[in-house]
């Protein structure tokens, strides 16, 4: 069989979560160290605002996981990263620079990947919430001892617009699992075929789709 081009198979799940982490209860260390592991073990990469507190600490545990993370950056460069933004450098393969700013920063990290999910948060953590509602992204609540959640559900229901790809859970594990299967069905909808875990291609209905063993 004639060696097939690359495929794009990594699925990219984006993280969003306060940078400063004194609201977010004593766990919140080990809590969001677990959700970078697992999404790691999940076979996904892990995508942030190469920032602080929460981001940061997901993006600890996917490394010490052994995956791989890209940060993405509201600074120009990473002098500007380092010295005006006051950001890290710690525990990312790749930081994209983006020079936007904050608020341009939360529209490319939540457009660039293919899930969605909110930590403990404050108003920044909202404005990437809502970005990726309206994209209709997959996107998850990771539920703790904190009150993002909360806030988010009250927001959705007094908003009049619904969105079936909103998953609330605390298990980690559970949570990734879900949004991995909904980024997964949405491949196969849209372009109509995708791996599976073994990386054998499912038939689609154009002509042009074939399997690939």
């Amino acid at each position: 069989m004639d060696k097939e081009k690359h495929q794009h198979l990594k699925i990219k799940i984006a993280i969003s979560g306060a940078a400063e982490t004194s609201h977010c209860g004593e766990e919140i260390i080990k809590k969001a160290e677990e959700l970078g592991r697992e999404i790691v073990r999940q076979g996904a990469v892990l995508v942030h605002g190469a920032t602080t507190g929460f981001p940061l600490l997901t993006g600890k545990g996917a490394k010490e996981e052994g995956g791989t993370v890209i940060g993405i950056s509201p600074a120009t460069s990473e002098a500007e990263h380092v010295e005006l933004y006051k950001l890290p450098l710690d525990y990312m393969d790749l930081i994209i620079y983006t020079g936007s700013g904050y608020s341009g920063r939360n529209l490319l990290m939540t457009r660039a990947a293919d899930a969605v999910i909110v930590g403990c948060g404050r108003i920044g953590t909202i404005n990437e919430f809502t970005v990726a509602y309206e994209d209709k992204k997959p996107l998850g609540v990771f539920e703790g001892p904190w009150a993002t959640g909360s806030v988010i559900k009250i927001m959705v229901e007094k908003s009049n617009r619904t969105n079936d790809k909103l998953i609330f859970n605390s298990d980690p594990k559970e949570l990734i699992r879900q949004l991995i299967l909904m980024v997964e069905a949405e491949k196969r909808e849209s372009y109509g075929v995708y791996a599976n875990s073994d990386k054998v291609y499912k038939e689609c209905n154009s002509p042009t789709c074939k399997i690939i063993l």
